[in-house]
């Protein structure tokens, strides 16, 4: 067995609306995603992020820290939402409703 059926190349992703991290990682097959983000050393640079509380995801789609990584995979970290999307477009319909009187 070759070196490369034993290891996937992964990208990781951290993204603030100022600056964003990709870091690429070359991994034991079986690795996850939690392990992955563990090992890109981002946490390290932004010790605000909280694995217990920052959700993962893989090229957009939610996934479990423990989801198994495939080959050529995007880990991206989301940032916890500030505001609820629905809630946020109930106050600027209510704004907006509240402008037209």
């Amino acid at each position: 067995m070759d070196i490369h059926e034993q290891s996937i190349e992964v990208e990781v992703i951290y993204a603030l609306s100022d600056k964003q991290i990709i870091r690429q990682l070359s991994l034991p097959v079986g690795t996850t995603a939690q392990q992955a983000v563990e090992l890109s050393g981002i946490i390290g640079i932004f010790p605000e992020i909280d694995l217990s509380k920052n959700k993962l995801g893989i090229f957009g789609k939610l996934v479990a820290a423990r989801a198994i990584l495939r080959n050529r995979d995007r880990v991206e970290i989301y940032r916890p939402l500030i505001v609820d999307p629905k809630e946020r477009r109930r106050r600027r319909a209510k704004e907006f409703a509240a402008t037209k009187k």
